[in-house]
């Protein structure tokens, strides 16, 4: 269930950064670009959760079983 919530607040984050990146471009407000580097850190940092989450939830098989 975490994982879920992490790639879906990955996404949201990933595209308001998207929106306050385009947004200081065209109207050149620095409180913009500010809020969407915050936004892209955080779309990068729950994108690792959710992968580091998916890539480690194999189960170990014993040689004995």
């Amino acid at each position: 269930m975490r994982d879920i919530l992490y790639a879906l607040l990955g996404l949201v984050s990933a595209g308001l950064a998207a929106y306050f990146l385009y947004k200081f471009q065209h109207y050149d407000d620095q409180t913009s670009l500010l809020i969407g580097i915050l936004f892209a850190l955080a779309a990068i940092v729950l994108g690792g959760l959710f992968m580091f989450g998916r890539v480690n939830q194999h189960e170990d098989i014993h040689v004995t079983e």
